[in-house]
C-alpha cells in the first residue's frame, strides 16, 4: 500500500527526472521519469492522473512486458491506500441474487491465466499526420502480460443473470473531481461478457497486480482495446438494455468502417465504439531516424498482435511494400498474446524505410497507408522506420 503522500511527491518529482527519449524522432524531448511506485523508467505524458509509456526498448527484450515498464493510463484520480482485506466487488442489476465478494471468495472459484496485449485505443496517437489533441502516445501505450485471475462468466453465474439482459456495466475505484463528471464504466454485450476469455484479474506476470496497474482487481478483455479493461474494478452491473452512459455513448468512438479512418477536416460521419483491436507489427531494435553501420544483412525485430486473433505471418519491406519478405516468429504464446519477430534485410550504404507488417490469423492485414481520425484511435497501417546505413 502507499500513501497519498508519496504519490504526490512522485507526481512533483516526475518532470525533474526528465531526459530525451529517442525512441520517438517526430517528439524527441520526451520527459522519462523514475518516480512512480512500482516502475521503473517510463515516458511521462502526465503525472495526475498518471500516464505513464513503455518505452519500445523494453519490448526489444521481453516476450512479456516486465511489470515496472508497463504502460499507466487513468482518466482520473484514484484511491493510493486500498486494503486488500477489505476490498468488496458488487455485483447487481438485473441478477437473480445481489453480492459483494471479497477476494477470498473470488479465490475460490476456479483459477485461469490467459496471455493477452493491454493496449490504449490512442496508442500511437502521436505519429498521426494531422496531429490531433490527447495524448502524444508513440507505441508504446501497450503491453503484454500473463493474467491470473477468474473467468468473468463464472462471477456472474454466482448471481443469476436473469433472462433479458443485454450488457454488463463495470466500474472502479477512480472517481472524477468534478461535480456532476460522469463515473469511468464501461460495459460489454452480455454475450460477449459471458465468453470464456475474459477475466477479472488480480495477477500479472506471477506477481499482484501494480497499484498503477489495477490493483486489487482489474478485468481483462482480451483482443479489446485497455478501455474495457476497468482497473480497481469494484463493481459490476447486469443490464436489461445497452449501456447510454457517457463513456459507451459519447467517448471512445470512432468512424463506423473497418481501418477506423475519415479524410482530415472530413465529416465525422456514423461513429461506433472502439472495440476489437486490429494486427500491428512494431519494429523495436531499431528507432526513426537512426544511423546504422554497414552490413551484409541488418537485423529487423519486434513484436506484432493479432487483435482478437493470433499473429499468422510478419513481413518486411525495404521498397515502398512493393515486395515483402516473410520474418521468423518466436513463441506463440496464445491468440492475444504478443508474438516476436525476427528477419533480416539486405540494405546497401544509404537511406532506406523498411516496413514490418502483420497478418493474423483470419487474414487481416495491416494496410500500407495509415487510417486518420480526429480522436487518433485505432491507428492500423504500417508505420515506416526511416534510418541510414553507413
Amino acid at each position: 500500500m502507499f500513501t497519498r503522500r508519496a504519490l504526490i511527491a512522485s507526481a512533483l518529482a516526475a518532470p525533474a527526472a526528465a531526459r530525451v527519449d529517442l525512441g520517438f524522432a517526430d517528439n524527441a524531448l520526451r520527459p522519462t521519469t523514475r518516480a512512480f511506485p512500482q516502475k521503473g523508467e517510463m515516458i511521462l505524458q502526465r503525472s495526475n492522473p498518471p500516464l505513464l509509456e513503455t518505452p519500445i526498448s523494453v519490448f526489444d527484450a521481453h516476450d512479456f512486458t516486465p511489470n515496472d515498464r508497463f504502460f499507466v493510463r487513468w482518466h482520473y484520480p484514484f484511491p493510493v491506500s486500498i486494503d486488500p482485506a477489505r476490498h468488496r466487488l458488487r455485483i447487481g442489476g438485473h441478477v437473480g441474487k445481489p453480492l459483494s465478494l471479497s477476494l477470498a471468495d473470488l479465490a475460490r472459484l476456479p483459477r485461469v491465466s490467459l496471455a493477452a496485449v493491454n493496449q490504449c485505443a490512442g496508442n500511437g496517437r502521436g505519429l498521426f499526420n494531422p496531429r490531433m489533441v490527447g495524448a502524444q502516445w508513440g507505441n508504446g501505450a501497450m503491453g503484454n502480460a500473463l493474467w491470473e485471475g477468474v473467468r468473468l462468466k463464472d462471477v456472474l453465474a454466482l448471481a443469476g443473470v436473469k433472462g433479458g439482459a443485454a450488457a454488463v456495466r463495470f466500474g472502479g475505484l477512480d472517481a472524477p473531481v468534478n461535480d456532476g463528471a460522469p463515473d469511468y464504466e464501461k460495459s460489454l454485450p452480455i454475450d460477449h461478457a459471458l465468453s470464456d476469455d475474459v477475466l477479472i484479474a488480480w495477477g500479472m506476470n506471477g506477481q499482484a497486480l501494480p497499484l498503477l496497474n489495477g490493483f486489487p482487481l482489474r478485468l481483462v478483455v482480451p483482443g479489446w482495446y485497455s478501455t474495457y479493461w476497468v482497473k480497481m474494478l469494484d463493481s459490476i452491473t447486469v443490464l436489461d438494455k445497452p449501456d447510454a452512459g457517457f463513456w459507451m455513448a459519447k467517448a471512445y468512438l470512432q468512424p463506423a468502417n473497418a481501418l477506423a479512418d475519415i479524410a482530415p477536416g472530413a465529416p465525422a460521419g456514423p461513429r461506433v465504439p472502439v472495440s476489437i483491436m486490429r494486427p500491428r507489427a512494431i519494429i523495436t531494435n531499431m528507432v526513426d531516424g537512426a544511423k546504422l553501420p554497414p552490413r551484409t544483412f541488418t537485423p529487423v525485430q519486434g513484436v506484432a498482435l493479432g487483435g482478437d486473433q493470433g499473429v499468422k505471418m510478419v513481413e518486411l519491406s525495404a521498397d515502398g511494400g512493393r515486395n515483402w519478405v516473410p520474418v521468423q516468429l518466436g513463441p506463440d504464446h496464445g491468440r492475444y498474446a504478443f508474438r516476436r519477430f525476427r528477419g533480416a534485410l539486405a540494405l546497401a550504404p544509404g537511406r532506406h524505410v523498411v516496413l514490418a507488417r502483420a497478418t493474423n490469423a483470419a487474414g487481416v492485414s495491416q494496410p500500407p497507408g495509415q487510417n486518420w481520425n480526429p480522436s487518433g484511435y485505432n491507428r492500423a497501417g504500417v508505420d515506416p522506420v526511416r534510418v541510414e546505413i553507413g
